[in-house]
């Protein structure tokens, strides 16, 4: 980890790495984004057969748990239990979908991961997947 309240480039990519070989092993295409601590993407990839709105959907994601440093889809619930339109947030980049986590580090949030391409459970799964990298060191 680069001071160890940092994201690097580095570490973004191996977050896009893991979760690449992931989506290759089982023959599927998503996007994949990893945002700094205030939500601005530092690395992307968009694999074989991912379609063209899952782009913008895995970085918006990935804002979304860096700036609020809780899973988009928990952003999501709560703006709907609450009845407060996400527009309240003043970015529409911020996004109700699952499938964006914060990427912790000794219990600081320094970023967050984006998946966006496949179903929203399976987005879930493979952006956890990347968080647990960070987490580990």
């Amino acid at each position: 980890m680069y001071q160890r309240t940092q994201l690097s480039h580095a570490d973004a990519m191996k977050v896009i790495e893991a979760i690449r070989a992931e989506l290759e092993s089982q023959g599927k295409g998503a996007a994949i984004a990893v945002a700094d601590s205030q939500g601005e993407l530092i690395a992307f990839l968009r694999t074989d057969g991912c379609r063209l709105p899952s782009i913008n959907i895995a970085i918006n994601k990935a804002f979304t748990a860096a700036r609020e440093q809780k899973p988009s889809r928990a952003v999501g619930e709560s703006s709907r239990s609450q009845n407060f339109p996400m527009t309240n947030f003043g970015d529409l980049r911020y996004t109700a979908w699952g499938g964006g986590v914060p990427l912790v580090y000794q219990g600081v949030v320094v970023g967050g991961v984006g998946v966006s391409g496949l179903p929203e459970e399976e987005d879930m799964v493979l952006a956890a997947l990347g968080a647990r990298l960070i987490e580990q060191g």
